[in-house]
């Protein structure tokens, strides 16, 4: 299997302020919602789309002092890739590839807000809890990966 990193763009990238005051002596617990996409073009199977995210939003119950969404994509161009388990091998790797620059986006996003910098934490393995069970990740013989 051949992957070729080609680029990457910002699909979204979103900052809110929110007026909360929160109290000097609690700890702020940021919980950052990673989610992904993985599409292909019709037509060329070679060319592949991982759209990686973040979310970070204030609720009531847990208020925090910003609101962020950010969306990256990476394109890839993807050969001889045979099997599932070359498929879900592509896409762990490909995630890898995006995350820094998904985590590089978060912090100029906060910084370009003239607030203390959003440094989202170094991953050195799998971000996606799937991605880690070598059983929780399949796809169906008659179908393609959306």
């Amino acid at each position: 299997m051949k992957i070729d990193f080609k680029g990457i763009t910002a699909e979204e990238l979103s900052f809110k302020l929110n007026r909360v005051k929160l109290n000097p002596e609690d700890k702020l617990d940021i919980k950052p919602q990673f989610s992904r996409q993985v599409r292909k073009v019709n037509g060329n199977d070679k060319l592949n789309f991982i759209a990686l995210s973040v979310k970070i939003e204030s609720t009531e119950a847990e208020p925090k002092p910003f609101d962020i969404f950010a969306t990256l994509v990476g394109v890839f161009e993807v050969e001889d890739v045979r099997t599932e388990k070359e498929e879900r091998t592509f896409v762990i790797e490909g995630t890898k590839i995006v995350y820094p620059y998904l985590r590089a986006a978060v912090t100029n996003l906060t910084a370009g807000a003239f607030i203390a910098p959003l440094n989202l934490p170094v991953i050195s393995g799998p971000i996606f809890p799937e991605d880690r069970d070598t059983y929780a990740f399949s796809v169906d013989n008659n179908e393609n990966m959306n």
